[in-house]
């Protein structure tokens, strides 16, 4: 997994972000209806059901007034002078989900459109699962699987519609710290693996000092702090690739960085892994697995298992194992098997499955460094709010999921190939010129003991 936070932002004229609440537009959370489940009782609804929008696509605007605090890539210097003044000075509205985001639900179903046109233009979004109006829902996974229901057929190369983990706090950091008043309810306090430093209010206090804005996306920069913490990523994928990745971190819970904590000269450098341990069937050499008229066909929806298996079977236990399942058209789906040579035959990842990986393709052991499967295992163990996002990525063009990368690297090499899409397909401009009405479906989200959430 690569950069999530280069996620672009609602195009306006002037965005801004902050973490009072404003009262210019009523924040409504749609409402996503899920199930929890258990070994021979079934599925019922869980309570509280719904989605909240991320902060970072809010308009931010300065207490009581309209004026922006933020305009394109750019703070205010006036109401942003420090971190500290600029949060002070700025309140967070509410969201017009589907007129401005192209964010739908219905029943248990959520879409989200990737560019959407309405009095300005908005290029993808990222949502959190509400227990309830005022906090996020924490899914302690140990010894549990997770299923959902998705439909990728109309997610393009260079696009990733994610369902993944992040260990945020669940009130959006609203306890913690005195500067942010809006919290959970407003989608405060998003940290992941990458440490990202486009986060434009981190801890309460405004990202705003040492703000260098990106070359190539209009709406976003990059400031002196990153959000760190650990992140599960369940579900990376479009129509051609898929990949489901543990990120470990050596802080435990929503940690603010600086300096080369965040890797900011070395990749490699910070706090977190941001490569991850990754399974993706086409890297692991299996080709013909998943995709459109494939094993498992991306032209139609299908279902995704992933289970957290642990040494004694228990809540309690320690994580040993991540394995993923598929259900299509009635019919249970392994997962693929590895074919890369001097690699063993897994389906799943494991402790074993990870340092043969990193092994064979060279790559550097930073899973490993960061704490492996001991410290996603404690962060699955905690309790991890679950985020759904469609982006592109002006980091890499999305080529780590689904072409051949690094770039001038042969295919050939094991490891290298992820995917068929050409690597001029994921640049943010053309992803966003050629398929403007691409979006993704998550529905059916089910929650349980092992076995229980599959016929």
């Amino acid at each position: 997994m690569f950069p999530k936070h280069t996620l672009a932002a609602l195009t306006f004229v002037a965005v801004a972000l902050g973490q009072n609440i404003g009262t210019n537009q009523a924040e409504n959370h749609p409402q996503l209806s899920w199930q929890t489940c258990t070994a021979g009782r079934g599925c019922t609804a869980a309570g509280g059901g719904a989605v909240v929008l991320d902060s970072n696509w809010r308009w931010t605007h300065n207490v009581g007034g309209f004026t922006n605090c933020y305009t394109g890539n750019t703070w205010d210097s006036t109401l942003c002078p420090d971190g500290v003044t600029c949060a002070a000075n700025c309140a967070i509205d509410g969201a017009d989900y589907a007129g401005t985001y192209g964010i739908t639900t219905s029943g248990n179903a959520l879409t989200l459109k990737f560019v959407t046109f309405a009095q300005q233009k908005n290029v993808g979004s990222r949502v959190y699962l509400m227990a309830d109006n005022t906090h996020y829902k924490l899914f302690q996974l140990l010894n549990k699987e997770f299923t959902f229901d998705v439909d990728v057929s109309q997610l393009p190369c260079g696009l990733n519609g994610a369902l993944y983990f992040s260990e945020m706090d669940a009130d959006g950091g609203l306890a913690r710290f005195s500067g942010n008043k809006a919290g959970a309810q407003y989608g405060t306090g998003y940290c992941d693996s990458q440490c990202a430093r486009d986060i434009k209010f981190i801890n309460g206090v405004a990202n705003s000092e040492g703000w260098v804005p990106s070359a190539s996306d209009p709406n976003a920069g990059t400031g002196n702090f990153g959000a760190c913490c650990n992140e599960m990523d369940i579900w990376e994928a479009n129509s051609i690739s898929t990949a489901f990745t543990p990120h470990p971190c050596t802080v435990d819970g929503q940690t603010r960085c600086s300096g080369e904590d965040c890797a900011i000269n070395s990749r490699f450098d910070g706090i977190c892994d941001p490569d991850g341990c990754d399974f993706n069937s086409f890297r692991m050499g299996v080709k013909n697995f998943y995709g459109p008229g494939m094993t498992v066909d991306t032209t139609r929806p299908f279902t995704v298992v992933t289970q957290f298996l642990t040494n004694n079977n228990s809540t309690s236990g320690t994580l040993t194992e991540i394995r993923r399942l598929y259900v299509q058209n009635g019919r249970v789906i392994q997962n693929s098997k590895t074919n890369i040579p001097g690699m063993a035959a897994f389906d799943s990842i494991t402790p074993a499955f990870c340092d043969s990986q990193k092994s064979t393709f060279g790559d550097t052991p930073s899973f490993q460094q960061h704490g492996g499967f001991a410290n996603i295992g404690k962060a699955l163990q905690k309790g991890m709010v679950l985020v759904m996002s469609l982006w592109d990525d002006h980091f890499a063009d999305m080529l780590w999921l689904d072409s051949n990368y690094p770039i001038g690297a042969s295919a050939s090499k094991p490891g290298v190939a992820r995917g068929t899409c050409d690597q001029q397909s994921g640049t943010p401009t053309t992803v966003e010129g050629r398929s403007p009405n691409a979006q993704v479906v998550f529905s059916n989200i089910r929650f349980g003991d092992i076995g229980s959430t599959f016929a």
